[in-house]
C-alpha cells in the first residue's frame, strides 16, 4: 500500500477546512464508535509509536473510483483548530468490493504528547483518533493495557470497549491472535449466527483475498475501532494471524496436500493482511517484528517474534517415549522420560528466538540495566515461566476422571500422560527449555530483572520466573483471551477448581484463573508496578460489567535481589 511521511507544517490546499471540520466533530475520542458506514467505515488507528514519530492507519470504501484523495491533519491534545501536522495522499483504489487501507508516518512530533488526528476524502469525514508518542526522558506512570486472542465468533469484544473507555491507557500491546483462521464451522463458533458474528469469508483463510477479509471483517467491529481511536498500539503476532501453532517452516493448520498450497506463500499472504489493515511500521523482512522500545526512564519495552522467523518445529506428544498409561514408578519408565526431557525437548538447537532477535533482547536488558531503567517489560506471544501439569488422574474428583476415561482420546491420553509430570504443553518456551535458560542467565548476567506479558493461553496467570537453579528473575502475568475459550471450559462444577490444581502442583505458580475473559493493565511508576487483571462478565452479550479479578505489585529489584510479587486485591 503507498505509504508516505509527512513532515511538519507540510503546505496544502484545503487543508484549513479539514482542521476547521475536525473542530467542529462532536465524537468523543474514546467513546465506543456506532457501527459505521461511508468511506471510513472501518475507523481509524495509531501505533508503533516512537517518541517522535506515530504511524496513523485507515482505510478507504469507495466504489466508483479508481483512485482517491485523502488528507490528513494531526493536532495537539485538545488543539484541533491549530493542525500541525497536514498530508495528503492519492491512493489507488482495489479493484472489487475490498476496502483498501492506507497508513502515513507522522514524524518530527513532541516526545510524550497527546495528539489528535483525523482524515477526510471530499467532504466526507473519519473519525477523530487520539494517539500519543513515547517519553524521551522522565519516570512519570506509564500505563500499558494488554491483551491477546480476540475470536470474533465467540463473542463480542467487550474488554477492547472497557479499556477504551477507561481513559487512561497511554499504550495497548496487543500479544498475538487478533484474528483466526478457522472457517465458519471451525473452532468457537456455536454461537456466531445467534450472536450475528459468522467468520468472513465463510472458508478457512488461506489465500491473500482470504486474510484480507477476515482483517476487514475485524477492523468493521465498533469495540475494536473504539480501542484503535482511543490509544496507539503495539500488535505483535502469535500463530492464528497465519495458522495453528505456526513455526519457521510449516503450521500444524497447514497441508500442502490437501490443496492449502505452499507454506511460504500463505505465510506471506497472511503477514501482508497483518501489515496492511494494522498501524505498524513496514519492514524489509516481514517475519522480523521484534525490537526494543524506550519508555523515557521509566521502562525499556522488548516486544518478541516468536513464531515465525526461527522457531523450530513443535515437539508432538507422539514423540512421549511410554503410553500414556505406563505405571509411573517404573524405574524403566522413568529413565526413557528423562531421557526424552534431555535429548528431545532439551535439544539445544531447538528454539524460539534466532540469533540477531536474541542478540537484540540480551542487549535491550544490559543497555536498560546500564541507563537506569527500573522496569524491563516483554510483549511475548505464549507462557515463558515453566507450568507443570497436575496430575489430573489424582486431583479431580472420580466423576471427572471417570468422565475422562469414556470420552478417551487426547483428553484421557493426556490426564494419564500427567501422571509422569508433562507441561501443559510444548508449544510454549517449556518446549525449548535451553533458550529460555539462556534468555534467563543473560537477564541475571545483566542485572537485568523484568516483567513479562504474555498472551495465547486464554487464562489469567502469576508465575514467579527463574532459573532452573531457583535465582528468581522477574514475573510474568497472562493474559487471558478476549473471547476465545479456555481449554477448561469443557467442565464448569463448583467441585472442580483446575487453577488451584495448578497452583498447589506448581510453588512458583501464585494465581491461575481458567475462566474468565478479559485484558491486563499494567501501570508502570518509579518505584512500583501495578497489574490488575479486569475481567468481564460476559461475552454471550453487549451488556457486561467489568471488575478487577485480581492486582498485584511488583517492585524493582534494582540491581539486587529480585523482589517477590505481592497480591494486593
Amino acid at each position: 500500500m503507498p505509504f508516505e511521511s509527512i513532515t511538519r507544517r507540510t503546505a496544502l490546499a484545503g487543508a484549513a477546512g479539514l482542521a476547521a471540520a475536525a473542530c467542529s466533530s462532536e465524537q468523543p475520542r474514546s467513546a465506543p464508535l456506532p457501527v459505521r458506514e461511508g468511506p471510513f467505515k472501518h475507523g481509524v488507528a495509531s501505533g508503533d509509536p516512537g517518541q517522535t514519530s506515530v504511524v496513523l492507519w485507515t482505510a478507504i470504501t469507495l466504489s466508483d473510483a479508481r483512485e482517491v484523495e485523502i488528507e490528513m491533519a494531526v493536532w495537539e491534545d485538545g488543539s484541533p483548530e491549530e493542525p500541525i501536522f497536514l498530508g495528503r495522499q492519492t491512493l489507488p483504489m482495489r479493484v472489487g468490493d475490498l476496502a483498501t487501507p492506507m497508513k502515513f508516518l507522522v514524524d518530527q512530533l513532541q516526545p510524550g504528547r497527546a495528539y489528535g488526528y483525523q482524515f477526510r476524502v471530499g467532504d466526507q469525514l473519519s473519525p477523530i483518533g487520539r494517539t500519543r508518542t513515547l517519553p524521551m526522558t522522565g519516570t512519570a506512570p506509564f500505563t500499558i493495557a494488554a491483551f491477546s486472542c480476540s475470536n470474533h465468533p465467540a463473542g463480542f469484544f467487550n474488554a477492547y470497549r472497557d479499556a477504551a473507555e477507561r481513559g487512561d491507557v497511554d499504550l495497548v500491546l496487543h500479544l498475538g491472535d487478533y484474528i483466526y483462521e478457522y472457517a465458519a464451522d471451525g473452532y468457537a463458533t456455536e454461537d456466531a449466527e445467534r450472536l450475528s458474528r459468522v467468520p468472513e469469508p465463510p472458508g478457512e483463510v488461506i489465500t491473500e483475498d482470504d486474510y484480507q477479509r477476515r482483517h476487514s471483517q475485524y477492523a468493521l467491529d465498533p469495540d475494536i475501532q473504539a480501542l484503535k481511536a482511543a490509544a496507539p498500539w503495539i500488535a505483535i503476532w502469535d500463530d492464528h494471524e497465519t495458522a495453528n501453532n505456526a513455526f519457521a517452516t510449516g503450521a500444524e493448520n497447514h497441508d500442502p496436500d490437501e490443496g492449502e498450497g505452499d507454506w511460504i506463500t500463505r505465510r506471506d499472504a497472511g503477514l501482508k493482511a497483518f501489515y496492511e489493515w494494522l498501524p505498524v511500521r513496514d519492514r524489509a523482512d516481514r517475519t522480523e517484528r521484534y525490537g526494543a522500545l524506550r519508555i523515557g526512564d521509566l521502562a525499556t519495552l522488548i516486544f518478541l517474534e516468536t513464531r515465525l522467523s526461527a522457531r523450530s518445529p513443535e515437539l508432538e506428544w507422539s514423540s512421549f517415549p511410554v503410553e500414556p498409561g505406563a505405571d509411573p514408578d517404573d524405574l524403566e519408565v522413568q529413565v526413557a522420560i528423562q531421557r526424552w526431557r534431555e535429548d528431545q525437548v532439551g535439544d539445544e538447537e531447538r528454539r524460539l528466538l534466532g540469533d540477531d532477535q536474541f542478540e537484540l533482547v540480551t542487549s535491550a536488558l544490559r543497555q536498560s540495566v546500564e541507563a537506569g531503567h527500573p522496569w524491563r517489560v516483554f510483549a511475548n506471544q505464549v507462557l515463558m515461566g515453566q507450568a507443570m501439569a497436575p496430575d489430573y488422574t489424582r486431583v479431580t474428583p472420580f466423576w471427572l476422571r471417570w468422565g475422562m476415561r469414556l470420552a478417551g482420546g487426547e483428553v484421557w491420553d493426556f490426564a494419564q500422560r500427567t501422571r509422569h509430570g508433562v507441561p501443559f504443553t510444548l508449544d510454549t518456551w517449556d518446549g525449548f527449555p535451553v533458550q529460555r535458560e539462556a534468555l534467563f542467565q543473560a537477564a541475571r548476567a545483566a542485572n537485568a530483572d523484568f516483567i513479562t506479558l504474555t498472551g495465547d493461553s486464554h487464562n489469567f496467570w502469576t508465575l514467579d520466573l527463574a532459573t532452573e537453579a531457583g535465582e528468581r528473575v522477574g514475573v510474568e502475568f497472562g493474559v487471558t483471551s478476549v473471547t476465545s475459550p479456555s481449554d477448561f471450559e469443557f467442565v464448569n462444577a463448583p467441585s472442580v477448581d483446575f487453577g488451584a490444581y495448578t497452583v498447589e502442583a506448581n510453588d512458583h505458580i501464585l494465581h491461575h484463573n481458567v475462566y474468565d475473559k478479559g485484558y491486563v493493565v499494567l501501570r508502570l511508576m518509579e518505584n512500583e508496578a501495578r497489574a490488575a487483571f479486569v475481567k468481564v462478565s460476559t461475552i454471550k452479550s453487549r451488556d457486561f460489567v467489568a471488575s478487577v479479578e485480581s492486582s498485584w505489585r511488583v517492585r524493582p529489584a534494582n540491581g539486587g535481589p529480585v523482589p517477590p510479587v505481592e497480591r494486593v486485591s
